[in-house]
């Protein structure tokens, strides 16, 4: 499908072609492991394992790279399983990794407890901080990781600044965009050389599957990444690709809308006498509001809270939410919050990315916005 359609349109279209067989315009879900041969090596359509290619996958994996705007997309079980798979095709033993000192908890987790026993090895850098970037690079960085916005700080990075770092050092820039998507934003147009998405968050946007994806432009890096993929297997099922695919159709107004509530939850926050610091980048008085406004389509449906009262009456503003439903994950319909340092982060506790105590983060939702604030109201009182 032509990259000139609107971001709407290639959302609903790319890859969704029509089933040749009964012209179903919904892709079929190919509930299939192996494939009939036309004679030895004689295979329809490429197909041959589903772990190497399944048709349901190359619908989702082909749309994920038109949205990304890049050559191609791969499907992957989980958010972390592409990480990994991305870290053992770009990295060897005693490669360096810069990372940011906001990551997300699993990613922390990740090169701390698995990459590290590899004998990769990481520095910790502010990334919104260009100069503290190009201070962890040491003569064996192979990449830059970044988040923007971050998990859970909503952090801003650069994408463009960073991307500059990252050629001059002879490093690939990773960015994780699954708290933009690519509605939002485009980090291959600015620079960056891999994408990273949860696919599990706002992509499907139903809390109802778990995945992740990559999505990149060089055909070589493209090429090394399917062959790992395939060699360690953790690919997205056909049913969960199928999941991920119908959701992406309505990623855009659903964007707009988890955009139009947190603006508003942002404003209430921001003049709660109970909020002692609100983190969102839809603020002006954010410190990256500046870079996200240049970068971003709009500042999507995450917002982070810091509660005046300390770790205890955070934990008391999540037990009393009654709308906002207190759980992990995020980038659904409904709307979640939770305590960061005893959930989701808690695996970066002692560390040098260990989040506030008293933070809380919210996913908000599509439900009616003046209900939302309703319940955090309640919740704060």
């Amino acid at each position: 499908m032509s990259d000139q359609h609107s971001f709407e349109t290639l959302a609903i279209h790319a890859g969704n072609t029509a089933d040749p067989l009964t012209g179903a315009v919904v892709p079929p879900i190919y509930q299939v492991s192996t494939y009939k041969q036309d004679g030895v090596g004689g295979l329809r359509g490429g197909y041959e394992y589903s772990r190497s290619a399944n048709p349901t996958r190359t619908a989702l994996e082909e749309n994920l790279a038109a949205l990304e705007g890049g050559r191609r997309g791969l499907a992957f079980a989980s958010g972390l399983a592409a990480e990994d798979c991305l870290l053992r095709t770009l990295l060897t033993p005693g490669d360096h990794v810069v990372i940011p000192n906001d990551a997300y908890g699993g990613t922390f987790r990740l090169f701390a407890k698995v990459a590290s026993r590899w004998g990769v090895e990481f520095s910790v850098a502010d990334t919104s901080d260009v100069a503290s970037v190009r201070a962890a690079l040491t003569p064996r960085t192979k990449a830059i990781w970044v988040e923007t916005p971050s998990n859970p700080l909503l952090g801003i990075t650069d994408i463009a600044a960073v991307a500059q770092v990252a050629r001059q050092a002879g490093a690939r820039l990773v960015v994780d965009n699954t708290f933009a998507s690519p509605y939002l934003q485009q980090p291959l147009a600015l620079g960056a050389d891999v994408v990273v998405h949860s696919t599990t968050k706002y992509m499907g946007g139903h809390s109802d599957v778990v995945g992740g994806a990559l999505v990149v432009s060089d055909p070589e890096l493209a090429e090394e990444l399917a062959y790992h993929q395939n060699a360690m297997g953790a690919v997205a099922g056909p049913f969960d690709a199928w999941l991920v695919l119908r959701g992406i159709k309505t990623l855009a107004v659903r964007m707009d809308r988890h955009t139009e509530n947190a603006t508003k939850v942002a404003d209430l926050l921001t003049r709660h006498p109970k909020v002692s610091q609100v983190l969102y980048p839809g603020l002006p008085e954010h410190p990256g509001h500046e870079v996200a406004a240049k970068q971003m389509k709009s500042f999507g449906g995450m917002v982070s809270f810091r509660v005046a009262g300390g770790e205890e009456a955070a934990v008391e503003v999540c037990n009393r939410a009654k709308l906002f439903t207190l759980g992990e994950s995020l980038g659904g319909v409904e709307s979640l919050l939770e305590h960061p340092g005893r959930m989701t982060h808690a695996s970066a506790a002692g560390s040098p990315l260990e989040v506030p105590a008293d933070l809380v983060r919210l996913s908000v939702g599509i439900e009616n916005g003046d209900d939302l604030i309703a319940d955090l109201t309640q919740a704060l009182r």
